[in-house]
């Protein structure tokens, strides 16, 4: 994968960080811009798309996760990739921010060298999902509705549900494989484009987003099962259908 036309949005209020990331990242082929503050990254998002965003929870007007929710709800850039930097030790802003919908995050002091790895493992998901839609296909499964194209997914009732890049990833996952147990790995390359840490929540946490997405948060999921010491399962049957323009 090329670097040279992928675009990258950075906001965080370190000066230092934004110069050093800057350098760095356009070394190495990136279109890097750079914003200090959450009003600064909505206008630059506004005003242009981006490939990757790379988001600071730690802002002087607003903290990143609102931002991330934002971005999410954004009509352009909904599923933009977004790697979320945490100063804070503390789980609870990792877990808050993949629940919002980041796709990867990095804790401070970090190696540049690790966020590039991390950039360009996100856009080879990103790549490889647009290149295999599949023009006027609609998955249909349970009570739902995945258009492939579009990534827009519908219950039965009419609700249209906001899916993330990394939502999106797993579920077609689950659905190229139902009935299929998937280990946490497998999950990780599928959706992260790496393999896990030891340790590592990050598979449990976007399994747990995807249930609510699939409003299958009982205290037994009955769509999404879990197989303990083993993974996770769809437990639906899928069927492929073309558009009709719902």
């Amino acid at each position: 994968m090329s670097s040279a036309s992928k675009s990258i949005l950075l906001v965080d209020d370190d000066q230092e960080i934004r110069e050093l990331l800057h350098t760095y990242l356009t070394r190495a082929g990136f279109q890097v811009r750079t914003v200090g503050d959450g009003a600064g990254f909505r206008q630059a998002l506004n005003d242009e798309p981006s490939d990757l965003v790379i988001l600071d929870v730690m802002l002087p007007d607003e903290d990143g996760f609102s931002l991330c929710r934002w971005v999410r709800q954004h009509p352009r850039q909904a599923q933009v990739p977004i790697i979320m930097l945490t100063a804070s030790s503390d789980e609870a802003d990792r877990v808050i921010g993949l629940e919002l919908g980041a796709d990867d995050y990095l804790g401070k002091p970090f190696s540049p060298r690790e966020l590039q790895a991390r950039i360009k493992a996100l856009l080879r998901r990103a790549q490889f999902g647009q290149q295999e839609r599949v023009g006027g296909e609609v998955l249909v499964f349970d009570e739902w509705r995945l258009d492939m194209v579009s990534h827009r997914l519908f219950h039965k009732d009419g609700e249209e549900v906001i899916l993330s890049g990394a939502d999106f990833a797993l579920l077609k996952l689950f659905l190229d494989n139902p009935q299929q147990i998937l280990d946490r790995d497998t999950i990780g390359n599928a959706t992260r484009g790496r393999e896990l840490m030891p340790l590592e929540r990050i598979v449990d946490m976007a399994v747990s987003r995807l249930r609510q997405r699939l409003r299958d948060t009982g205290k037994s999921p009955r769509l999404i099962r879990t197989v303990r010491g083993s993974g996770y399962l769809l437990a639906a049957n899928v069927q492929s259908q073309l558009s009709n323009g719902y």
